[in-house]
Formats: C-alpha cells, structure tokens, sequence
C-alpha cells in the first residue's frame, strides 16, 4: 500500500498543466499545467512544462477545488484543470485512512500537495529544472522540478505528522508517507525522489533556505497547522501529537532508591548501626565490671572468709549469678507442665519398651494404612499450578484472558547466527537460499497421532495461527519475498531487504501484516536516535525466526499441537548439523521444550540426591554405636542396625505423609520429593542420636535398672525436648500451609504431617527398637546378624572425642567472659552484616539455571537476551466497559480532539513515552480508534454497502457501493458527534471485525483485531476488549520483575482515571506474579514462625527469656542465611522461600535440644561442673547433655549429604540447595552450639529439675564446695 500512496504524491506532479521553457518565476504565473505524456511505456502521465499566467476557474472547477482542499480555495486565480483535481482527489482519498486520525496533518498534506498542483503563485515557487520529449506523445514534459518551501515551512509539515501512529502495524504513518525519516527536509527528501514504480514518477528537489538565496524564488511558507492547534477541527489527538497529551505524575526509575555512593543507604545505616551499638555494649560491660570490682572482694577472699552459711545462700536472683551456686532452691525448682510432660513420656516408653512387638506392629499397620493414599499419588508438574494461587490476580486475570481472547498463541523459535560469535554479519544470499528450504521443510511436517483409535495426521496448516485465512503466521525474512526463493535477486537481495525493512507494509507476508525488522534479526546496528538503522540489515548478527501455533483450551487440539511439535524438533536436530557444516549455528525453542528439559533435570539430580542420602545413612548408623574399646565384642555393641530401623522410620514417615496428604487431594511437586527426605533427616536423625546417646548415659549410671526402666527414663528425658522441637516446627510448617502459593503450600503441609509422624514413630517404635537392641547386646549377639552370638562381657563405653572435647575444652572456654564478648560482637556483626546485604538481594528465577548444564535451550535464553530488540507483548485488558455508549468510547480512545485527557489510548501513549519506568515500547494497538477511523466517509474505500445492505469487499466496484456515513446527519468527525452508538455500534463494529485488511484499507479489522473484542449483542456490551502494546526488550529476570511491576502501576493508573477496570497481560505475567508479593510473603513467614516459636517454645520450657532468646537465634540464622544469599548469587524466589522456611525448622532443631537442655539440667552430669554462675553450670551441662548429639547427629549428617550435592550437573540444585543448604549447616550449627549458649548464659530463665528424678542434696552441696575450691586455684580470678 505505501508504493501506492507514495505513487499519487509523485501523481500529484503529474495532475498539472504544462511547462515553458523561460518561466518568469513572479506571482500571478504557472509553472507547469496538464498532462503531456508518459517517460516510459509503462510510467505515468507526467505534466507539461506552462509558464502562462494563472485562470479564474469555471464554477464547477471551483467547486471541487474547494470540497478537495479547503474553504482557503473559493477565490483567486489558479493553474490546474479538472483533470488535475481529479487525479489529485484520487490520490489523496489514499492517503486519508492513514492521516484521518490527526486532522492538522492530514489538512497540511492536502494544502501541501494543492499549492503545488493548483495555486496561482506557482510559478514563484516552483522550479522546473528537467524535460524531455514524451515517448507517447512527442510532447515536452517535465522530468524534474525544484520546489520551494522555507526551512520554517518544512518543519511545520513534518512536526504535525511526525508523531502519528498507524495503529494497525503499532508503527507511525512517517513510516509510509516518509520512509521513517527523522527530520524535515528527509521527509521531503523521501517525497520528492523518483521512484516510477513506488513513488514519484519524476524528481522533485526542495532547496533550503540557504540554497533559495539569489534563486529568485519565494519559497512557500506559512500556513501550517499545528497538532495542538486550538481550532478542535485540527487539534489532533495525544497519540499523534506530544502537545496536546496531558501530564502525568512522576514515577521513579527502578532502582533508583537511597545510595551514599555505591553503598545503598539502608547498608550505611546498618554499618553505623551496629559501630553504634557495639561501641554501646563494650563501654556498658567495661563500666559494670569496673564497678563490680571497686565494690567487692576478690573470689579468693570472698571464699576465705565467707562461712558455712555463704555456701547455701542463694544470689540467683542478681544477674549474672556472680557467686555461682547451683542452690537447692534453684535446682529443685519445679516446671508442672514438664513434669506432666516427663511423666507422660516416661509411660509411654514404658509401655512401648515392654511390648516392643505390638508396638513395632501397630506402627506398621498404621503406617501401611496411610501408605494406600499413593494409589491416588500424583506430581505437579505445571509451572502456573505450582507458582501462582488459583486466587492471585495474575491466575484470575489469566483465566479472564484466556476465556474471553483465547490462550495466548504456542510460539516455536529458532535463532541463527554465526560461529564466530559476536559482531559477526549472518546474512548473506546462500545463508538466505538454505533457510528457505528449511522452512519448506517445516511446512512440511506430517504426524500421526492416534485420536479415539483412529491414526490421525496433522501437518503445518491443521495448527498453524490464520487469523485472515490467506496464510500462516511465520515471523521470518522469508515472508518479505512470499516464501519464494524465486522472488529473490542473487545480485540485489540485500538491496531487496533493506527497502522491506524500511517499508514492512511494501513486503507483506502471505497472511497480510507488515514484519517489523527488529523482530526477524538480532543486533541491527542503530541510528543516533536508538533506532534500528535499516539501510544496515546486513550487519545484522542473528536471523529470528517464530512459527505461532494456535493455542486452545481444547485437549485435543493441545495434543494435536504438542505432536506437532515433536516433529518440529526433529527437523531442528538435523538442521542444527546442517548449520555447523555451514559455519552457522541455531538455538531453538518449541512449546514443549522447556518442561521436557526441566523434567530431564529432575531426572539428572536423582542420582546424586540418592547417592546423598545413601552416604547420610550409612554416616548415621556407624556414628550412633559410640566410641568403645576394641574387642570382639564391637561386633556385638556396634548400633548399625539401630541406624538402619532409625533411617527407616525417617524414609517411612515421609511415605506416611505423602500418602495421607495424597488421599486428600494434595499433589506432591518436585520439590518436595526432593526437599522433604533432606529436612526430615536432620531433624529425625537429631532425635535419634539424643535417644541413643541418652539410653547409654543410663546404661552407665543405672546398670541396675531394667532395660525397660531404662527405655521409659530415657524417653522421659528426651521426649519433651522432641515435643518441643517438633511442635516449634509443626507451627511453624502449619502457617506455611496457610499462603496461597501452591509450592510453598504443599511443601508445608507435607513436612509439617512428615515432622509429626516421624516424631511419634521415634518415640514408640524407636524405642522399642532400642529396647530389642540393647537385649540383643545383653545375650551376646552379632548387630545385623542375630543368629549368631560373641561370648565374652560387655566393654566399658568409653567417652568419645567429641564429649570429651565439649566437656574439658569447649564449653569451659566459650563461657568465659572475653569469649563471650567476642562471640556477641561476632554474631552480632554478622546479623548486621546480613542486614546491610538485603539490598543487594535479587528476586527471580533464570530459565537457565533450572536446566541441566548441556540443555540445548541454555544456549536458547543466551541468545534471547543477546540478540531480541522487541520485548514480548502485552495487552491491556478492560472488563465490562460499555464501547457502545459515546461515555465508553471517549475512555477508550486517543484519536479524536473529545477523547478524554487521561483515556486508556492516552496514558499508554504517555508511558510510551517514558519507556525507562513504563517499559512500553510501542504505540499500543486502539481498536475503538481504528473502527472509529474506518467508518470515517473519507476512507470511502473502507466502510461500504451495498443497497441491499450487504457489505462491499475490496474488489466491488464503487457503483455497487455506497460508503457509510456518506450521508449522515450529523457528520462524522473528529470531536465525536457523528458516531454510532448502541445497536448501531455493534452493527458496524461486526462488519469491521469481519471486513479483510487489504491495501485499499488498512484501517479493516480482520487481520488486527479480531481476537481484540468479545461482543454481547444481546445485552449490547463490549464485556472485554483489549489494547496491544509490547515491552521493551527485557534482558534480565530483573527487567521481567520490572516490566510486570510497571504494567500494574499503568493499568492502577487508568483504572482510577477512567472508572473502570483495566489489568495488563503477557504470557510471562502468571510466571513473575510471585514476585509481586514474595517478599512480604516471606516477611509474613518467616515471622509467623518466630512468633509461633515464640509461643510453644515459651509454654513447654516454662521460661519467656529463654524462649525470646530462642526465637532471636533462629531469625539471625534465617537473616544470616539471607546474606550469604546476596553474596552468593542466590535469588528469592519460591524455591529458596521453601529452604528459607526449612531454615526456621533446622534452626528450632540447633536451638530447642540445646535450650531444654539449659531449662532441665542433667542432675548426673554435676561433678563436672567448674564454672562461676549459676547459668554458665547449666549451659555447660546442656552442651555436655546434648551438645555432641546436635553436632555429630545433625550439623555432620546434613553436612556429609550437602557436600554430596557439590557435584551435581544441575544448576538449580547447584545453586539453590548446595549452596543455601550448605551455608544453613554451617550458619545454624554455630548460632545453635556458639551464639544461643552465650546468650542463654546471659540472658536465659531460670532453671528447674524434673519431678520423678533423684536428687541427691548432700552430692550437690559437696559438689558446690569443690567448685570453689577450684575456684581458689585461679588465683584471684573474677571471669565467670
């Protein structure tokens, strides 16, 4: 269509009268009147060289000079005739549909054009510099022409066309009238060139101002209209014309918060906080030692000359405990609920030590119960089911979408570019000739598949998207040549392209819509404006290929295309060789790919998680039988098999939850699968050791006691402390169950039901195992082979390492006063330090890293980022707003002089404008101003009837038709007045939507928008319609989260400003949705869990300090692990919420052993204590209780069976588990066995002892005389 409308612009030339030879360039005289002839056979008539005085024209002539340009003609001598108005006239109505919607331009284009065809002046202007002899007639005519304008002139005319947009192509009619030149005299330039088959038939040249000077010419100037001109008749609409938009409020740039340099503000804030505060603190504890040293004695002398009396006071009430003495008061201290607790779990390990079988029985059958659910096991596998609540706005605005528009087309791409890399060209004429067989062959792509046992075959066109049903959709550098190769020139191919790609519409694809060249290739070098420079499509570096397949929410017709497009990859594989044997290399990516390939991924892991376990699980049956003398008796006190029936339970409470939760309903999702055996693991294996290790702490002091007894003493101890851990991390999961996102949900409710039946399984079957273990250690027999039997006594178990490490070394020195100091400044910093990182967090989730490492789609993203200059698309939705009334259509619109100042068309076309925060890129696509448009009289060959009512095509002839609107009262026109409403609306709207866009009328809705509406006639609403825009290229999943962010701050936008409901989408949406809330989400998390810590840990240990100090440890742990995320390259995104919320239980799992153990002191353990407070000897006895089973069962299982996960090929295991798992280990192992002993030693409740357990008062007396004794050899020490 463009070579037309350029073609009657060089007509024009051709509409006057003829030339003379000497032309006296003054006003009152022609330059050139009628048509004398043709250059060549089969040109156009060009005029004649005229230089006679202009005519008054006849009343008829008059007449249509001034219906065709203006009321400004109805006087005054002119030099054209009939003839020339009529070709004129002709000319012009093909410009009018693509320069109706801003009448400012349109009029100046009409003048324009008029001056140099018709005024009576012309000779002062116009400048005939070329003739010939015509080959037709013999006759002289003009072959080149110079035409005057000033400088100020020019610039006018282009300034009121230069911002109007072509909605139909989301393009700017510059475009089409003026090769998309970016200033005035280029514009002209385009005009004026002699194109005989697309444009000018003759030369027209325009001098400058400078190059008028002493020509002798008067250059025309004056006259022009503005785009903001005043007169409503011209004013055109905010779309097309800057001045005239209204202003909207600023929005800051992403990213753009707070920095003192390069250092975020929050970052320096939390550096100066803790300088602050830790210059605070050590001034507070050097002022309070001094003052505590001025006012007493040394220890020493205390000690010398304190009486009896001393010995059995009590200052426990004074912090810190400085004289020590673990009282009789404070240790008979009694808690009701722990001794309830104690005396509970006392009988049920009796019971389940005396009827070991029952009860290992009835735990199986009860478990092979649960266990049936997996009959109705299934895996989730859709990423929009795992990541989005059905409830969020983006799944219901997906759903709204996909009824009412249809899903969101399946898109098959393919990438070509050179080996060498970048800066490399691509395109050359035998790279072009290769691809056009390839894409024959993908034509050509037949299946079968088999449809209610029938084989059927489905090729290219069963699923291809058709919307005008004259081709497929297939976005390539083909469709500029109609998919022929014949209609490429070997010699002027790239000629060829360039002319596309400057002018898409001279080049349409079979299907009838113009290839916009940034979408075809990769990195075209740009213009100074930032534009792709189209005179440079050879340099371009990558060939863009896209098949768009209709998508449907038919299951059938998904199969069909699913089939399809296992074809497909098999053409790519073979043309990947193809490409390499040419030096050239192709990424691709169809529909199905990226889940085939993220399900290879899972595939790829399940060897190293297995090999992970494996390795866990033989570590914990070995570490359990302890440390004892060798014999041949080790055979017979080995704890492998122990190990073994404690992995079991593990493995069998996972299995348990998974098919309980699976008979209700809830899908397992993959991280589950892989997730939960991990965070079971260390929480159950914690539990075990303790069991274990406690058992043989009894074995040892209270050999007398039966077996049974033991058993029972044994689980009354640990089980509270398994109570509390496991209730803290039920809570904890539980309120993870309560979001809405489906991933993070399921986790949470199958590790909260895994957590709890693994807990009642180690305090029932377990302990039965260990019962039937320990007889079989009294008779003698082999561990894992019973039958046979080792004669000789039971060795002495020995102290381990490890326990003789915590008890002589470690905890001694962690709790003396400089070492705290330096373990509070340490930890203390590292929160801050933490803190001050969250800035640098990043939020998302890179396709890349969810491959495996050798994915051919790695190299599929890599070149999408690198090579795409158009982001994807998106589509600004409104519900139920009534098109049909003028109120609806003025929201809508932004085309017309009455459209409302902040209407949808009208904000958009200013967040176009600020593309750094809107991330619009182009014009959006209006189909209530492009309908409004066609129904425009002066596009009369857009909207005619017949007589009869039918509507016309493109081939009928006038006569047949009549244009709509011809006749209307009151007219159609820019402000609005004359337009339908109502049935009417929809009557015309409905021929739109079905009238083919063809040349002649570009503005018809087929091709673009019909897929736009959904119409309810019988209720006479427009219920959903949508207006199409695109993104600017998004590079990063940082630009995704942005650009998703920013449509819903537009559609907010013009939602308020309209008073109707607009939300945007893109098929990426459902995907980033997450991202919208997932920090306050895992605030909300995260923080629940505290206070829920909080509150179970407070009512089971009795004590609100050392609850309070629990709850800090874990959120520094989780805070901490947030750092070393920032640092590490770890985004938040669902999966790491999922470990962050594993974070809280494995944090609870560090601290609540440790923190029970600190509230109910060993009684067995006194002898040992040789520290100065009253808090330091419970600390002490805690990390000696139970601070070997925390590091060796928990801190080195996970970190054995993290390590494994080093060498793993996938990178999301890579990066989310290993790494973040790992730095969890590390984090929470030195908060729970550093950080919270210090704290507790410092801020934690007082104690108590448990009602059942035997307290010998006279040992604990005795034993606080040689504390101090001890003390009186540390020569004057005063350090706790």
């Amino acid at each position: 269509m463009i070579h037309r409308v350029l073609t009657l612009f060089a007509l024009f030339v051709l509409l006057w009268v003829g030339v003379q030879a000497e032309v006296p360039h003054q006003k009152g005289y022609c330059a050139i009147r009628g048509q004398c002839g043709k250059k060549s056979v089969f040109g156009s008539e060009l005029p004649c060289p005229d230089p006679s005085p202009a005519s008054a024209p006849s009343t008829d002539l008059r007449a249509s000079l001034v219906r065709i340009c203006g009321d400004e003609w109805a006087e005054g001598n002119v030099c054209c005739d009939a003839d020339q108005l009529e070709a004129l006239e002709g000319n012009l109505k093909r410009v009018k549909p693509i320069l109706s919607s801003c009448p400012a331009c349109l009029k100046n284009f009409e003048e324009f054009f008029c001056q140099l065809t018709c005024s009576g002046d012309q000779s002062a202007f116009l400048n005939v510099t070329g003739t010939q002899a015509a080959v037709t007639t013999g006759k002289d005519i003009v072959t080149q022409m110079s035409y005057y304008v000033t400088d100020a002139h020019a610039n006018a005319f282009f300034d009121s066309c230069k911002s109007v947009k072509f909605s139909a192509t989301n393009g700017y009619v510059m475009d089409f009238i003026g090769g998309g030149a970016k200033t005035a005299r280029a514009f002209l330039a385009f005009l004026g060139e002699e194109k005989p088959l697309l444009g000018s038939p003759i030369q027209i040249d325009f001098p400058t101002d400078e190059e008028s000077v002493g020509s002798g010419m008067t250059p025309v100037e004056g006259g022009m209209r503005s785009c903001g001109d005043e007169d409503v008749r011209y004013r055109c609409a905010c779309v097309d014309c800057p001045t005239a938009c209204p202003t909207l409020e600023d929005v800051p740039r992403p990213g753009s918060g707070c920095h003192v340099g390069v250092l975020p503000c929050f970052s320096l804030a939390m550096i100066l906080l803790y300088a602050l505060g830790l210059l605070g603190f050590l001034s507070g504890w050097g002022v309070v030692a001094h003052k505590k040293r001025k006012g007493r004695p040394t220890r020493r002398a205390r000690m010398l000359t304190d009486d009896a009396a001393s010995v059995t006071s009590t200052r426990s009430g004074e912090d810190g405990d400085e004289d020590g003495l673990l009282v009789e008061e404070e240790v008979m201290r009694r808690y009701p609920l722990q001794d309830k607790l104690y005396a509970l779990f006392y009988d049920l390990g009796l019971h389940c030590a005396t009827y070991p079988a029952t009860t290992i029985g009835a735990a199986l059958l009860v478990l092979g119960v649960m266990c049936l659910g997996w009959l109705r096991f299934g895996v989730e596998t859709d990423p929009v089911r795992l990541w989005v609540s059905p409830s969020s706005p983006a799944a219901r605005e997906k759903t709204f979408f996909d009824e009412s528009f249809g899903p969101f087309f399946r898109a098959e791409q393919v990438f070509l570019s050179n080996v060498s890399g970048e800066g490399s060209p691509v395109l050359s004429y035998e790279t072009l000739e290769w691809w056009f067989g390839v894409e024959e062959r993908v034509r050509d792509v037949v299946v079968e598949i088999d449809i209610d046992g029938d084989s059927v075959q489905v090729g290219w066109g069963d699923v291809c998207y058709n919307p005008t049903g004259t081709g497929c959709v297939v976005q390539s550098l083909t469709g500029y040549f109609q998919d022929d190769i014949e209609m490429v020139d070997p010699d002027y191919w790239l000629d060829d392209l360039e002319a596309c790609a400057s002018q898409p519409v001279s080049c349409l694809p079979p299907y009838g819509q113009p290839l916009k060249p940034e979408v075809l290739l990769g990195r075209i070098p740009e213009n100074e404006g930032g534009e792709v420079d189209t005179s440079r499509i050879g340099e371009a570096e990558a060939v863009i290929v896209t098949w768009v397949v209709r998508n449907s929410l038919d299951a059938e017709k998904i199969r069909k295309a699913e089939a399809w497009e296992a074809g497909l990859q098999r053409v790519l594989r073979q043309v990947e060789g193809e490409a390499e044997e040419r030096g050239l290399r192709i990424s691709w990516n169809t529909e199905i790919s990226l889940g085939q390939e993220l399900n290879k991924s899972t595939n790829t892991d399940a060897g190293i998680v297995v090999v992970s376990y494996v390795i866990m699980f033989f570590y914990v049956s070995l570490a359990l039988g302890g440390s004892w003398r060798f014999s041949r008796r080790i055979v017979v006190e080995s704890k492998f098999g122990l190990g073994i029936v404690g992995i079991m339970i593990v493995l069998l409470s996972v299995a348990a939850s998974i098919g309980l939760f699976s008979a209700m309903g809830v899908k397992v999702t993959l991280i589950i699968a892989e997730v939960i055996p991990f965070l079971v693991l260390a929480i159950g294996v914690d539990n075990i050791f303790l069991l274990v290790h406690e058992f043989e702490r009894i074995n040892a002091s209270l050999s007398s006691l039966s077996v049974e007894e033991r058993a029972a003493r044994t689980l009354g101890r640990v089980g509270p402390s398994i109570l509390l851990s496991a209730t803290a991390e039920v809570v904890a999961f539980g309120l993870g169950g309560l979001v809405g996102m489906p991933a993070v949900r399921n986790f949470a409710i199958y590790a909260a039901g895994a957590v709890v039946i693994d807990a009642v399984l180690q305090c029932t079957a377990f302990v039965s195992a260990l019962v039937l273990d320990q007889r079989r250690v009294d008779a003698g027999r082999v561990d894992c082979f019973p039958i046979l039997r080792v004669g000789g006594r039971s060795g002495k178990r020995r102290e381990g390492m490890l326990d003789r490490a915590i008890r002589k070394w470690y905890a001694p020195n962690l709790l003396r006063k400089p070492v705290k100091v330096v373990v509070v400044a340490v930890f203390v910093g590292l929160f801050f330090a933490a803190l001050g990182l969250f800035p640098k967090l990043e939020l998302g989730l890179d396709q890349r890293i969810a491959l495996p490492r050798d994915s051919y789609m790695v190299d599929y993203f890599n070149d999408m980022y690198a090579y795409m200059q158009q982001g994807p698309p998106v589509y600004f939705v409104t519900k139920d707003l009534n098109a049909t009334t003028l109120e609806g259509q003025r929201a809508l619109c932004g085309r017309f002089s009455t459209c409302d100042e902040f209407s949808l068309a009208n904000v958009l076309e200013q967040e176009r404008k600020r593309e750094e925060v809107s991330f619009v890129a182009e014009p959006a696509a209006s189909w209530v101003d492009d309908f409004l448009h066609w129904l425009n009289p002066s596009n009369d060959m857009c909207c005619r009837v017949q007589s009869s009512g039918k509507q016309c095509g493109p081939d009928d002839s006038e006569d047949e038709c009549k244009v709509c609107f011809a006749d209307r009262e009151p007219s159609w026109n820019i402000t609005m007045t004359g337009f339908p409403e109502g049935q009417e609306f929809l009557e015309y709207l409905g021929r739109w939507i079905e009238s083919p866009t063809v040349e002649s009328c570009p503005l018809a809705g087929q091709a673009a928008y019909s897929d736009a509406l959904v119409v309810d006639y019988e209720n006479v609403m427009t219920p959903a319609t949508h207006f199409r825009t695109s993104h600017t290229p998004l590079r990063s999943q940082r630009d995704f989260i942005d650009a998703y962010a920013a449509a819903r701050r537009v559609a907010k936008e013009i939602t308020d400003k309209t008073g109707t409901e607009v939300f945007p989408y893109s098929v990426f949406y459902i995907y980033f949705d997450q991202y919208a809330t997932i920090v306050n989400l895992a605030i909300k998390l995260v923080g629940s869990a505290l206070i829920a810590i909080l509150a179970v840990t407070s009512v089971i240990l009795g004590s609100f300090p050392t609850a309070l100090v629990v709850m800090c440890v874990v959120g520094m742990i989780v805070v901490d692990v947030v750092g070393v995320m920032a640092l590490w390259g770890v985004s938040l995104n669902a999966v790491s919420l999922v470990n962050l919320v594993i974070c809280v239980g494995i944090g609870v799992e560090f601290c609540s052993h440790v923190a029970r153990g600190f509230m109910v002191p060993n009684q067995g353990l006194g002898k040992h204590l040789k520290t100065g407070s009253e808090r330091n000897e419970r600390v002490w006895n805690s990390l000696v209780s139970v601070g070997g089973s925390v590091f060796s069962g928990i801190t080195l299982t996970k970190f054995i069976g993290v390590a494994v996960l080093a060498f793993t090929r996938s990178k999301i295991f890579e990066v989310y588990y290993f790494r973040m798992w790992l730095a969890l280990v590390i984090l929470a192992a030195a908060h729970g066995l550093i950080f919270l002993p210090v704290l507790l030693s410092l801020f934690g409740g007082k104690g108590y002892a448990l009602e059942g357990e035997e307290v010998v008062e006279e040992a604990w007396r005795n034993d606080a005389r040689h504390r101090y004794n001890q003390a009186l050899l540390a020569d004057g020490d005063d350090s706790d």
